[in-house]
């Protein structure tokens, strides 16, 4: 005999409760663990050295500023080493990481190091060249001083598909860069000026960070990358060595005789109330707020397979 069509749903729901909370408790295990995990403090004899790690694309520059304040503000913390493997990311984004770091040497007298693991181009060299010495390892991926605004231009498609883009604006540049058209000849002469200006102050940052000419950095600021081992002598690196050379080497330079204790951040833990409350929104994207981080000018390095 079936059972009545109320107890069916009393199953159901049943059941899908039980995969809810399942489902919610390996999450939450993943989690923890992913974000508890990470060792915040090597000890060691000697002071402390501040490890602030710049991974990825750079979208937002709030974190590490945070972190580079909290390391400034630290009377314990002797010295701050930089540990890059970006290919850059947004414009505002590098150059307000690197605006900190110049203000963290000129106003706390505190030395910023920077070195670079696999990758430190475009944004990521950006932020490199505000510190007091840059590392590199020989086969680094260096440089990329140049600027980049793109996107995909499906008018075509609309085109084949009978539909048609409507915009209702007040401002000739109002619309510049609508994906559903091609740019007009001023619309390309107004991004470009507003490209050309930002690889401008590119250049003359790397040249203040690196004490070279203006010149001299716009000759090899055309985009492209180097190897560390090339960077070093374009002067645009000043050692070859991993994150341990650059930990003696700033140690020294801070005065530290022993084997230096090496801080990190602390990572934030979260709960299963967290999660529960919401309080996960770096978690799971907001898919609006990625299309938003998406569309501007970027400091950054892409190797494209064509």
């Amino acid at each position: 005999m079936p059972e009545p069509p109320s107890r069916v749903w009393l199953w159901v729901v049943i059941a899908g409760g039980a995969f809810f909370v399942f489902f919610l408790a390996i999450f939450t295990l993943v989690y923890v663990s992913v974000r508890s995990g990470e060792k915040t403090e090597y000890e060691g004899k000697g002071g402390k050295i501040g490890v602030v790690d710049i991974d990825g694309i750079i979208v937002d520059a709030e974190a590490t500023v945070r972190d580079l304040k909290k390391f400034a503000e630290d009377d314990d913390i002797k010295a701050i080493i930089l540990h890059l493997d970006t290919p850059g990311g947004g414009a505002a984004a590098s150059e307000e990481i690197a605006r900190e770091v110049r203000l963290i040497r000129g106003e706390k007298k505190k030395r910023v190091v920077a070195s670079i693991a696999t990758v430190g181009a475009s944004g990521g060299y950006y932020i490199a060249s505000a510190a007091d010495k840059i590392f590199s390892d020989q086969a680094s991926v260096v440089g990329s001083i140049g600027v980049i605004a793109e996107w995909v231009n499906y008018g075509e498609l609309l085109r084949w598909a009978r539909l048609k883009q409507v915009i209702i604006k007040a401002g000739e540049f109002k619309d510049t860069g609508d994906p559903s058209r091609d740019l007009t000849p001023a619309e390309r002469d107004y991004l470009q000026g507003m490209i050309d200006d930002m690889h401008g102050q590119f250049i003359r940052s790397v040249a203040e960070g690196r004490k070279m000419k203006v010149e001299d950095v716009r000759q090899i600021a055309n985009g492209k990358v180097w190897t560390g081992e090339q960077a070093l002598a374009l002067h645009l690196v000043d050692q070859i060595g991993g994150l341990q050379e650059a930990l003696h080497d700033t140690a020294a330079a801070a005065g530290i005789k022993e084997e230096p204790s090496v801080v990190k951040p602390e990572r934030e833990k979260r709960s299963l109330l967290d999660l529960l409350l919401g309080d996960a929104s770096d978690l799971v994207p907001n898919p609006t707020r990625l299309m938003q981080q998406n569309v501007g000018f970027y400091y950054m390095w892409q190797l494209k397979a064509r």
